[in-house]
């Protein structure tokens, strides 16, 4: 007897809809699964056989063939198992009424219960862009794809109680989670008020924290990097309800979705150095799986150490910093992931890391600070935005009872600068100053003649790259924005030039 159900694979984060074909004829007993399924979906056969039999079933005696449509679509995940399962049990006759408007979505323990499944969200929100409406999960998944309020979630934990619904035996409503119950107000462990000197490191991560601008900070060892950039977080604005579940959706299909449901806080992401470029960018074996970069989208990216990543990988970044995504090609597929983030990056000025220190002497040649900075680029030092040099903070810096912006205050202003851009750019497809493209840059960016004059002078005085005088440029639309100026005046432009001068000191060193 033959009977289909409709379940789903993802390919990066999209869905496709794959049809469960069943059909048991007279036979040798046999079961296989065809339709290129990997090592996972092979290995349901027995997680099927024996959920079947643990929850009361005979398993039937006859050829049985699992056909996976479309047949050249790779497919990947556990998810599989539950539509097999249930494929199976109408082709035994088991299952009578028509299921043909659900997606079912699950893997089987071999007691029978229904286990939660990676990326079930995703999976949802593909299948709801074709159209389906009804979806059978685990529980384990309820809340997660509740949050699509249209659609109609029904959670099960076991097999029986599944084979009821469908069989009309038993009533089951779909499940609705109240979204207002599962705020939680943000936390965090660091505020502005208690950092300490680096007024300047301060303003400029509210730049960045306002227009999206990438940040580069220079300085010795224990002049407060790494602990300056572990206060971004607490400065950046809300996300909004679609930015949180673009990002849940992300986190839903790597298994990292710790709180169930949404993603409320903007991701903050710090591999280490020694991480390789599939561990950053994305990749590995069959369908190529999201990297740091994405699991940084809507965030943070912090490069601690930045010249000792290695070379390929700090190259790797040129794409997903100028196009906000990421393509990988592989032989199985090829995917594009998003990878929108505000890059943070600190590194020493040189091997010993004194270089430029007024307290203690450098002890590196010429040529070991010159290849030290070589390793980062001029392609990539153009991608970054804001290039600060921080100085250690002396004792009287440190003990100055001087009063500093909290970060609720400086949060407050990144939030009102970021309203500004968002009514600014409303009728076009990018939201902050960062992501001007040169064409838009045109249209929103007028520069007085006074303004104009000062942008000429600085270009030719430190031979800008093209690249590097635009994001100057946005850099200073961000700070007039930041003081609700209209127009950008001669200080907003002096401030952002201030911010590319680095290089003459040390990548012309």
């Amino acid at each position: 007897m033959y009977s289909k159900t409709n379940t789903t694979s993802l390919i990066g984060l999209d869905g496709k809809l794959v049809e469960v074909e069943s059909d048991i004829t007279s036979g040798l007993p046999t079961f296989s699964i065809v339709g290129l399924p990997d090592s996972s979906i092979k290995e349901s056969k027995e997680r099927v056989r024996v959920a079947l039999i643990n929850s009361g079933y005979k398993f039937p005696a006859g050829r049985i063939t699992i056909n996976l449509s479309p047949a050249d679509l790779k497919k990947e995940g556990t998810q599989l198992d539950l539509p097999i399962l249930i494929s199976l049990l109408a082709s035994m006759g088991v299952i009578t009424y028509d299921y043909g408007e659900y997606i079912f979505l699950g893997e089987l323990s071999l007691d029978g219960r229904i286990l939660p499944v990676k990326g079930a969200l995703a999976m949802v929100i593909s299948m709801r862009e074709l159209g389906f409406k009804k979806f059978i999960i685990s529980d384990g998944n309820k809340d997660e794809c509740a949050i699509i309020k249209d659609v109609e979630i029904y959670p099960f934990e076991n097999i029986n109680d599944l084979v009821g619904f469908l069989n009309k035996e038993k009533e089951v409503r779909p499940y609705q989670l109240d979204l207002s119950k599962i705020h939680k107000q943000r936390s965090f462990d660091y505020d502005f008020i208690d950092l300490k000197g680096q007024e300047n490191l301060k303003r400029a991560l509210q730049i960045a924290a306002a227009g999206g601008h990438n940040l580069l900070m220079i300085g010795p060892p224990g002049s407060g990097k790494t602990f300056a950039a572990k206060h971004l977080p607490t400065i950046l604005p809300d996300m909004t309800f679609d930015e949180k579940v673009e990002v849940t959706k992300i986190y839903s299909i790597m298994g990292k979705l710790e709180s169930g449901t949404l993603v409320e806080e903007r991701p903050f992401r710090g591999p280490h150095h020694t991480a390789s470029e599939v561990s950053l960018i994305g990749g590995g074996q069959g369908v190529p799986s999201p990297g740091e970069i994405t699991l940084a989208h809507k965030g943070v990216l912090f490069l601690d150490e930045f010249p000792e990543y290695k070379k390929n990988v700090i190259e790797a970044l040129r794409e997903p910093l100028e196009n906000k995504i990421i393509n990988i090609a592989r032989a199985q597929a090829s995917v594009s992931y998003p990878a929108d983030f505000i890059l943070i990056a600190a590194m020493n000025p040189c091997p010993c890391g004194n270089f430029g220190n007024p307290n203690k002497e450098c002890t590196c040649s010429i040529n070991e600070i010159r290849r030290y900075l070589g390793k980062i680029s001029s392609p990539i030092l153009d991608r970054i935005d804001i290039h600060i040099e921080i100085k250690p903070v002396n004792y009287n810096e440190l003990r100055e009872k001087k009063d500093s912006k909290s970060s609720a205050t400086l949060k407050e202003e990144v939030t009102r600068a970021c309203k500004i851009q968002e009514e600014r750019y409303k009728d076009e497809k990018i939201t902050r100053n960062g992501e001007l493209t040169s064409k838009l840059m045109g249209k929103y960016i007028k520069l007085s003649d006074p303004v104009e004059k000062i942008g000429k002078l600085a270009f030719e005085k430190y031979k800008f790259s093209v690249r590097s005088y635009n994001k100057i440029l946005k850099m200073a639309r961000t700070i007039a924005d930041l003081e609700a100026s209209p127009d950008i005046k001669e200080n907003h432009l002096l401030e952002a030039i201030r911010y590319r001068t680095l290089d003459d000191k040390y990548w012309n060193v």
